[in-house]
């Protein structure tokens, strides 16, 4: 359950904190006094988008949070572990939102958070039901939605469509390649020319700066031969080589180191120097020994360069675009060498891909028929509860035939769409009076049924995936008298199960509640502000008793508020 909801700089709220009961949480208000902030606050930690607008004038952060008990599942666990957040508050979840003029942050488990990832979290949580949010019923896209929920077909669902990618991805693939077939065909002949062209040259990476470098040698070998020889005779062969005047001078310094040992050191130095020079002399001479002079080889590798220069200057500029070149024509010209070949392989693996997204589709569409039964039967029973015994309530479904279809039942010789979620097309069907036939939800309902309905379907909904809160933001609206006390009494007998926060403007509803919050607008020090009072008995009896007749609350307003209330304490 939601335990605490705590409010700062948000709007017109400079503070509030709200400590909530389980049961049915009542919040009334004046019209303009602020419920709807209150909501906007709380769709903040439920990972919603945020406006930097509603940071309270004067201040520079709004900052909210909400404290959730009993909330140890694993599906939690599993986001949070996900997503490397700490699960030590647990069976605590804290959810904070911080917001500035620069863009807002979120947090779990005082954890930076994205808002996808507050939004798994409080998605296993609480379900938020706006005052118009309602009007999601006339759209047939939500009745498959609903449907799925209700049955707990999300896993299946998802199965589909990982079925259906698999096979998108081989069609797209086809279409791609039928698309390029007659390129193809025309550039075939151009690919073989410069394939052979590449291959008779056949370069190999690397080897241009390898053959420039050999160049270079061979166009100096005279230079190098007669260089070599100078400077190996210069240190170690002639009559006063380097090497023989090191050898002289280490021995004079061991002279007078023996004399004195602050020469010894500098006896190490030059007898290193000794050696350098003798090592040097040693790779002169062999160096020299195998310079060669071939002119033949040097005409080879510049009829060589000649070659790659070519290919350069035609494919792209240097030898590494030469040989990617290469690869990608070598690749196109086997596609096209092949192309009957591979759209048979791409047929046989889509062929495959639609069999067995064919079985994923029937499973799925047969579990829906069987939920799209209980759910009638338990809107029925729901709507007769909430005052509209003579219904008839009917789950439809529909598929699109198509000649191209992915989905070919195997009791049936057409081919279906495949949609994003299966192959059915979902859509309510509803009567309200008797002897009418069902028609579309959407051209029947008049706004108080649609909130009834809506408040059925929430009802088998939440018993169906004990989802632990629900939040009604005036979902009573358009209904009045004996229907908002079923309504009421409907709200009430869910609180059983679960915790129920509900703004409301009616007194029927307002009566039932185990704990009742009072939103008022007042003006301070020049600045109006948002406040939130928790009633005891005898305020709530006022309040409610203000929803019935108004700002003057007579005797027989405040004895039909207290007897509203006694009768929800006699109905427990």
């Amino acid at each position: 359950m939601l335990q605490s909801l705590s409010v700062q700089d948000y709007a017109l709220i400079k503070e509030l904190e709200m400590e909530f009961e389980s049961g049915l949480n009542i919040i009334t208000g004046a019209t303009g006094a602020g419920k709807s902030i209150l909501i906007g606050a709380l769709r903040m930690i439920l990972g919603e988008r945020a406006n930097t607008d509603v940071v309270r004038e004067g201040t520079s952060k709004a900052v909210v949070e909400g404290i959730f008990d009993d909330a140890d599942t694993e599906r939690i666990r599993a986001v949070l572990r996900e997503n490397e957040i700490p699960t030590d508050p647990l069976p605590r979840v804290i959810l904070r939102r911080r917001i500035t003029e620069r863009g807002s942050r979120g947090f779990v488990n005082d954890t930076p958070a994205t808002l996808d990832v507050m939004r798994a979290v409080a998605g296993e949580l609480i379900d938020l039901h706006g005052q118009h949010e309602h009007q999601s019923l006339l759209h047939t896209e939500t009745h498959l939605r609903l449907l799925d929920s209700f049955g707990g077909l999300s896993g299946l669902v998802e199965s589909y469509r990982d079925q259906r990618s698999r096979v998108a991805e081989p069609v797209e693939e086809r279409e791609a390649l039928a698309a390029r077939e007659r390129e193809l065909r025309q550039q075939k002949e151009l690919y073989e020319f410069q394939i052979e062209e590449i291959d008779a040259v056949d370069p190999q990476p690397g080897e241009e700066d390898e053959l420039r470098a050999e160049q270079r040698v061979l166009e100096n070998a005279e230079h190098l031969y007669a260089s070599t020889k100078e400077l190996y005779e210069r240190l170690f062969e002639s009559e006063n080589a380097l090497h023989d005047q090191l050898v002289i001078s280490r021995n004079d310094l061991q002279d007078l180191a023996r004399i004195d040992d602050a020469f010894e050191e500098h006896v190490e130095e030059i007898e290193s120097a000794r050696i350098i020079v003798s090592e040097l002399a040693n790779f002169l001479q062999d160096y020299n020994a195998h310079v060669e002079v071939d002119p033949e080889r040097l005409q080879d590798i510049r009829e060589r360069t000649t070659e790659i220069e070519k290919l350069k200057r035609k494919y792209g500029g240097s030898l590494e675009a030469v040989l990617e070149h290469r690869r990608e024509i070598g690749e196109k010209y086997e596609l096209a060498q092949d192309f009957e070949g591979n759209l048979e392989r791409l047929d046989a693996q889509i062929d495959e891909a639609k069999a067995d997204l064919t079985d994923v589709a029937q499973r799925l569409s047969q579990k829906r028929r069987e939920v799209a039964t209980r759910i009638e039967d338990a809107i029925l029973e729901e709507l007769g509860t909430l005052g509209m015994p003579n219904s008839q309530f009917e789950v439809r479904f529909t598929r699109q035939e198509d000649p191209d279809g992915w989905i070919q039942p195997d009791d049936a010789d057409a081919h279906y769409r495949a949609f994003q979620k299966g192959m059915d097309q979902v859509e309510f069907f509803i009567s309200t009076n008797v002897g009418v036939s069902p028609m579309p939800l959407a051209e029947v309902a008049s706004g108080g049924e649609i909130s009834r309905i809506m408040l059925a379907l929430k009802t088998i909904l939440a018993k169906s995936e004990r989802l632990p809160i629900l939040v009604f933001d005036e979902i009573d609206v358009g209904i009045s008298g004996n229907m908002a006390r079923r309504v009421g009494e409907s709200m009430h007998d869910l609180a059983r199960d679960h915790q129920i926060i509900t703004i409301t403007h009616l007194p029927q509803i307002a009566a039932l509640g185990d704990c009742h919050f009072k939103v008022e607008k007042i003006v301070e020090d020049g600045t109006t502000k948002t406040t939130i009072h928790r009633l005891d008995e005898d305020e709530q009896a006022t309040q409610v008793a203000s929803l019935i007749s108004g700002e003057d609350i007579t005797d027989a307003a405040l004895a039909s508020a207290r007897e509203l209330m006694a009768a929800g304490e006699r109905d427990e």
